[in-house]
């Protein structure tokens, strides 16, 4: 295990529907978070997409596009810190609200919500699956827990 492990909290403004630009400051995060040192950088939920996207996360094409956005940010951010970043995750043809680790160029693991609010402004349970609660992941020898939203409480 480390004897220290830095995070960066990347607590920034995604602009819903703009996958490109949310894309750019994701990777502005990650290169501030890598000249501070940091061994993760983690970004919001559905960072990629913005939040709440409502009926455009179910276009086939936009999933496509946040996710093709997301693997690009793997490969650009391989020499440095972790990224963890928001998006949509689709398996076997189901969609999901998900949370990826990137590292070395790739995507090493991927969260999948669990608790899908449906009140007030919420509507999660019309656009996205429930997964099974996930367990933690390694990030730099360091066991990592990442629940999304109300996964936490």
């Amino acid at each position: 295990m480390a004897d220290r492990f830095r995070l960066t909290l990347a607590q920034l403004n995604p602009t819903v529907g703009d996958i490109e630009g949310n894309a750019a400051k994701a990777r502005a995060a990650w290169q501030q978070g890598r000249e501070a040192g940091a061994d993760l950088v983690a970004l919001t939920e559905m960072f990629i997409t913005g939040y709440q996207t409502q009926d455009l996360i179910l276009k086939p094409a936009f999933q496509r596009a946040a996710i093709e956005a997301i693997e690009a940010l793997a490969h650009a951010c391989a020499k440095g810190p972790a990224l963890a970043i928001g998006g949509p995750a689709v398996q076997e043809g189901v969609l999901y609200n998900g949370y990826y680790i990137l590292q070395g160029g790739k995507i090493t693991a991927t969260v999948l919500k669990h608790h899908l609010p449906n009140d007030a402004v919420f509507d999660e349970r019309r656009v996205f699956a429930s997964a099974d609660v996930h367990g933690p992941y390694m990030v730099n020898g360091v066991r990592i827990g990442s629940p999304i939203c109300e996964d936490a409480w």
